[in-house]
């Protein structure tokens, strides 16, 4: 059956913004008309990389996300939690896998992005304890704000509890500004399954999240 005319001037424009180098869409308002379609329907996301620029869920979903590479045998018990990938180790390898022309960007965004374990603390006999285990990972999407260059969301999983392994989990996830959305679980394995529910989900819009039972700041 063939599509509709509105339906076909809509893919055009997918395709011109999936194509261009910036994601700029023509400022027409056909054209815009035709972005804010593509938008409701969450099929084009606000670029991280381009003032006024768009980014496909096509393009996006190409793309890879980012988590400790042992983080599973960690948290099974298979592997020493020392020895749990670092967060620079994989911010190194997410900054690796974008453009050169993104890469000094992206640098901007380390410490915001490794420095957010500083905000999951513990608070035991009145003393701030850090975290045992804290996990950076990052994921294509974008929230109330683009992500980071790449469109990429940050976030981390981790141990709210310094006993042992069972304690209560968190999984925390980011634009590059102010949007998040978290979840609090009860267990290791549940902060282990909504993970890779985020993992298997990506691209995605933050708001999309509460489908998973994230709550939205």
């Amino acid at each position: 059956m063939p599509l509709d005319p509105q339906t076909q001037f809509d893919q055009h424009l997918l395709e011109m913004i999936e194509q261009s180098p910036t994601g700029i869409p023509p400022a027409t308002p056909a054209h815009q008309e035709a972005l804010a379609r593509l938008m409701s329907a969450h099929q084009v996301y606000h670029s991280a990389d381009h003032h006024d620029g768009y980014a496909t869920v096509h393009a996006l979903a190409q793309l890879p996300s980012f988590h400790a590479e042992n983080l599973e045998d960690v948290m099974g018990g298979k592997a020493e939690e020392s020895d749990l990938e670092s967060d620079e180790s994989i911010y190194d390898r997410y900054v690796a896998s974008l453009p050169e022309a993104s890469r000094e960007a992206a640098e901007g965004y380390r410490a915001l992005s490794i420095g957010r374990k500083l905000l999951h603390r513990s608070k035991h006999d009145g003393e701030v304890v850090h975290d045992p285990i804290h996990s950076l990972f990052l994921i294509p999407g974008a929230g109330l704000n683009p992500g980071l260059p790449g469109n990429y969301l940050h976030g981390s999983i981790f141990q709210d509890h310094i006993d042992d392994l069972a304690g209560a989990w968190a999984v925390h996830i980011h634009d590059r500004d102010d949007g998040a959305a978290t979840i609090e679980v009860p267990s290791r394995d549940d902060a282990l399954e909504k993970l890779q529910e985020l993992l298997a989900s990506a691209p995605f819009l933050l708001a999309e999240l509460d489908a998973l039972d994230f709550q939205m700041n």
